[in-house]
């Protein structure tokens, strides 16, 4: 089923499908698909990880390229239900069973986007597997005192814990990224809600890193805090210092 001569390709779409099949079949050996009620591909393209998908389970497939649409209609079977539109503009809500799997090949110019959508139903979607330009995952799943440590590497692992399963080199791809790829799975961690104001928290964590090399207390002038020693310790550092719960500690100080 490699049809990828045939297809148009859209560089507005930020298309570089999978071709090689022993990367597909890795990439599903990670998976139990037997435990989520439902599972929902991102950017299928012309199904080369969902023709593997559908041997185990009866997927939803998210796709905004109508051409690929009709191919996936013409080729593949034991599809639940293709949507048609854009991931970012779904109302996801309809779609989702809890426990949910999101899985996909992500165009790279929203892969982040992707993420920040997928953490607002992060009751629901449990795993996430989703392939990345290599550079953004790393930054993902950095941690602490790393310069690549960043607002989603926060924000993420906040709710999910973040490994790096597979390097995917561009060949792998067509038509091939000018740049290195890799898989990350994500599962949900046992934070049902965060022990603070989450609004406020996703406030602090981003302004922190606007100015990260400035330390925290120049970047967050727009609170008052409540200055224990713990908390006036936090002000002196800079944003790539602190983690996940110092962030959390740094916003149940907030005076309001």
């Amino acid at each position: 089923m490699n049809s990828h001569l045939k297809f148009n390709f859209k560089k507005k779409y930020g298309q570089h499908f999978l071709n090689n099949e022993d990367v597909a079949i890795n990439i599903i050996k990670f998976l139990e698909f037997q435990t989520y009620k439902q599972v929902i591909e991102v950017g299928p393209g012309t199904g080369v990880l969902t023709k593997y998908i559908v041997k185990k389970c009866k997927p939803i497939l998210i796709e905004i390229d109508e051409e690929a649409i009709e191919f996936l209609n013409k080729n593949v079977t034991n599809i639940q239900k293709i949507i048609s539109g854009d991931f970012l503009k779904i109302n996801l809500k309809n779609y989702l069973k809890n426990p949910t799997l999101i899985i996909g090949n992500f165009p790279y110019n929203i892969s982040t986007q992707i993420l920040f959508k997928i953490l607002k139903h992060k009751d629901d979607i449990i795993t996430i597997v989703g392939m990345f330009q290599k550079e953004v995952a790393d930054r993902i799943c950095s941690k602490p005192n790393s310069k690549k440590y960043g607002i989603s590497s926060v924000l993420i692992q906040a709710y999910y814990n973040c490994r790096i399963i597979l390097h995917v080199a561009s060949k792998n791809f067509t038509p091939p990224p000018k740049v290195e790829s890799s898989v990350i799975e994500f599962k949900r961690n046992k934070t049902k809600k965060l022990n603070c104001n989450e609004e406020n928290f996703f406030q602090v964590v981003k302004l922190s890193f606007n100015q990260r090399r400035k330390k925290i207390k120049n970047s967050l002038k727009l609170f008052s805090f409540q200055k224990d020693r713990n908390i006036i310790e936090l002000l002196e550092k800079r944003a790539e210092q602190l983690s996940v719960i110092d962030f959390v500690n740094l916003t149940n100080k907030i005076i309001r």
